[in-house]
């Protein structure tokens, strides 16, 4: 777990995917062909204690929707990447944008399109029900399984390890 934490408290930039990640991975579809996801509320807490400890967040997925677009914008995250059929451009982009060094990101994945990435940084996160293949290069496995708290699990570690959680935490202690 040491290793862990040392590859957390060096982390300037979170990149999540979004199916299976940000959400359990169902895609629910009207018949008018709109899509809805549910996202956990507790993980968007998590983000949003991230951003104001001094970690950035990006979004980078295979899929598009409106509903994504609409769940970022309302936690402040300005890097998404919606449509990324190959995730490895935006991801390097990312980089050079930010100017950030690979053992700066941590990427949270489920399926083996996130593998391209997760090979190249510095904590490469698998949620609980994540495939096998993935958990196999992941430096560390959250407890909880995608879109029931896994984002949530890393910002808390993350925090932790940077010494952020407490200064977070504080506020909800208070009075």
């Amino acid at each position: 777990m040491q290793d862990i934490l040392a590859r957390a408290a060096q982390i300037r930039l979170v990149i999540f995917d979004v199916d299976g990640v940000l959400t359990d991975g169902s895609l629910y579809i009207d018949a008018d062909g709109r899509e809805l996801k549910a996202f956990h509320s507790r993980d968007g807490h998590g983000m949003k204690m991230l951003q104001d400890s001094g970690v950035r967040i990006a979004i980078i997925t295979g899929r598009s929707s409106e509903t994504v677009t609409h769940r970022m914008a309302s936690l402040g995250i300005e890097h998404v990447y919606q449509g990324q059929k190959e995730k490895l451009p935006a991801y390097l982009g990312l980089l050079a944008r930010l100017g950030l060094q690979p053992q700066q990101v941590a990427y949270v994945g489920d399926d083996v399109v996130d593998l391209p990435i997760m090979r190249r940084v510095g904590l490469a996160v698998a949620v609980q029900d994540a495939h096998p293949l993935v958990t196999r290069h992941a430096h560390w496995q959250t407890p909880q399984s995608g879109g029931q708290g896994a984002a949530r699990d890393l910002c808390d570690l993350i925090m932790e390890a940077q010494g952020t959680l407490a200064t977070q935490m504080a506020h909800y202690l208070e009075g």
